[in-house]
């Protein structure tokens, strides 16, 4: 039996190709450092295990979930925005819970837009944006993130023709991979751009908790108006290290809202409970495990930055999440770079071609291993002596 239409024209998955390239090498023996990896290395903070444990004793938490989630999950997540953000959220009609805000961005297209409607994408982005398009039936366009504006898509760029087959957009700060964040200033702007062109919008908060010196990324949802015009994804994954976990949810808009849901409705049977309750107490609890985890990538980042300058590689330091967006030495393209580095060196690094292509020219760094390691892979990148002959 052949494989559907929609199975075949799936893009490749750009992160199991990178996770088998390291896995070859690691089996073969060889001490790779790691920096092409978005999981987090550090464990769930264990006020948030001691409640999964003491729910998975519980009887009641080993039957169906409802549907749309334990209404306690919904509520913490209203009440996570409103004392973080000053951000009213209705928890019956505002929040879709999920198993990880990834079937999100897939389950959007197929939900809201119809054949020939266009999913309009950041480039370079998180490559499984791209996979709703072909299960969804409908047409990708792009706007180039540029260094020079900061990686903000420049809504005047966007062509007449464009907007007006444009029916969604996703947007990501703090962003992956180049790690710029986005000011109110901008979201404001969205807004607007939103309502002229008839445009729905999705910001995936993934990395809302981890802001560098000292600034707190701003939600989209703090704009007046962006409920009336979309929605915003957050996963616990980054923030409190529940990337295994495969929980989140999405607030905003109540008829975006209400159409993840029905589409939740036919394609699962709920997540288990006990891992809700896990997650209500991650947003309920002390947010100190947050503010120590930041100071840890912040402590890492300015290890990864010193040490690349000190070898002459000219480099920015991200605003936030936890990668960084490293600019390819002459000689290389991204891809052939990725490769270089972990043939010679043992470090894997992510090509930022993989990211779509206004990703060519750089490659994406996590800082998902402690300051040593970063230190000892630039160390190791230093005795190639690449940035040493174009200096």
């Amino acid at each position: 039996m052949d494989f559907s239409n929609r199975l075949t024209n799936l893009p490749d998955q750009f992160f199991a190709a990178l996770v088998a390239k390291v896995s070859k090498a690691a089996d073969e023996g060889r001490d790779v450092i790691n920096l092409g990896q978005g999981n987090p290395d550090q464990p769930t903070p264990p006020h948030i295990v001691k409640a999964l444990q003491e729910a998975v004793a519980d009887p009641k938490t080993h039957r169906y979930s409802p549907f749309r989630g334990l209404g306690t999950l919904r509520q913490a997540a209203a009440d996570f925005y409103k004392r973080e953000y000053n951000v009213d959220i209705d928890p019956d009609l505002e929040v879709a819970i999920m198993s990880g805000t990834k079937i999100g961005f897939v389950e959007l297209p197929i939900a809201l837009l119809d054949p020939g409607d266009s999913l309009l994408l950041p480039d370079p982005g998180y490559p499984d944006y791209l996979s709703g398009a072909p299960l969804a039936d409908i047409e990708l366009d792009l706007m180039e993130l540029e260094q020079a504006n900061g990686y903000l898509p420049n809504y005047d760029a966007v062509s007449e023709s464009i907007r007006k087959r444009a029916k969604l957009m996703y947007l990501n700060y703090p962003n992956n991979p180049t790690g710029a964040t986005a000011n109110q200033a901008f979201f404001d702007e969205t807004v607007q751009f939103a309502k002229e062109n008839d445009l729905a919008v999705v910001h995936d908060f993934a990395y809302g908790g981890i802001g560098f010196d000292g600034q707190k990324p701003v939600s989209f949802l703090q704009s007046e108006g962006a409920k009336e015009v979309g929605i915003e994804m957050y996963t616990l994954s980054k923030t409190y290290n529940m990337a295994g976990w495969r929980i989140g949810f999405a607030v905003g808009n109540s008829k975006m809202i209400e159409a993840l849901n029905l589409i939740q409705d036919h394609l699962f049977a709920g997540i288990f409970p006990a891992v809700q309750l896990a997650a209500a107490e991650a947003l309920n609890a002390s947010q100190a495990c947050v503010g120590e985890l930041v100071e840890l990538y912040e402590k890492r980042r300015q290890v990864l930055v010193d040490e690349c300058r000190r070898i002459g590689w000219n480099v920015e330091a991200p605003k936030g999440s936890f990668f960084a967006w490293l600019p390819v030495p002459e000689g290389f393209t991204s891809v052939e770079f990725s490769d270089y580095l972990l043939d010679r060196a043992d470090i894997a690094v992510a090509a930022g071609s993989g990211f779509g292509a206004g990703g060519e020219g750089f490659v994406r760094v996590g800082l998902l291993v402690d300051e040593q390691r970063i230190a000892e892979a630039i160390g190791r990148i230093e005795k190639l002596g690449i940035f040493a002959k174009q200096a």
